[in-house]
């Protein structure tokens, strides 16, 4: 099963994205987005492409806020996936989005906000941040991730 995993996209439609993220994204069987989404319609150009599970970001307004939560739990090839935005203070993200799901046994987080791109185990979990497609911030490159789910997970950054 191959996932591809976005975050911090900030943009108002799909016409914003990279179109070489567009062409990978005919490619998933899931969509996750972790969260910044800041236009409802990204994530229904994303369902007519593939099932999307999302969450909301520190810059999503009510109009996403109200209907995805900030952290979810989704099951995908044998896998539990965490997903979250991971708002606050870029220093030490992973510690707090591994205590944001430290109770509900998951295999892999899957988050965003600082926008840059990170695929580190810790223990017997797999933390993924996919960085931004659109905006690079601090991070060197804009990027996406691909978590492939077979009898194991592996996860690959990938660079626009």
């Amino acid at each position: 099963m191959k996932v591809l995993c976005i975050s911090d996209t900030h943009a108002d439609g799909m016409g914003k994205l990279p179109a070489a993220l567009y062409d990978a994204l005919k490619t998933a069987d899931l969509i996750l987005h972790a969260g910044d989404i800041t236009s409802p319609s990204v994530i229904d150009e994303l369902k007519a492409i593939a099932p999307v599970e999302a969450v909301a970001g520190n810059m999503d307004g009510w109009d996403i806020s109200n209907h995805h939560p900030d952290k979810k739990v989704v099951e995908a090839g044998g896998f539990r996936i965490g997903i979250t935005h991971g708002a606050g203070r870029v220093t030490n993200i992973e510690e707090r989005v591994l205590a944001i799901f430290e109770n509900d046994n998951v295999d892999c987080i899957v988050f965003g906000h600082s926008h840059h791109p990170v695929v580190t185990w810790h223990g017997r979990v797999l933390l993924v941040n996919p960085g931004s497609p659109t905006d690079k911030r601090w991070a060197p490159y804009n990027s996406y991730a691909v978590l492939e789910l077979t009898d194991k997970i592996t996860a690959e950054i990938v660079r626009l």
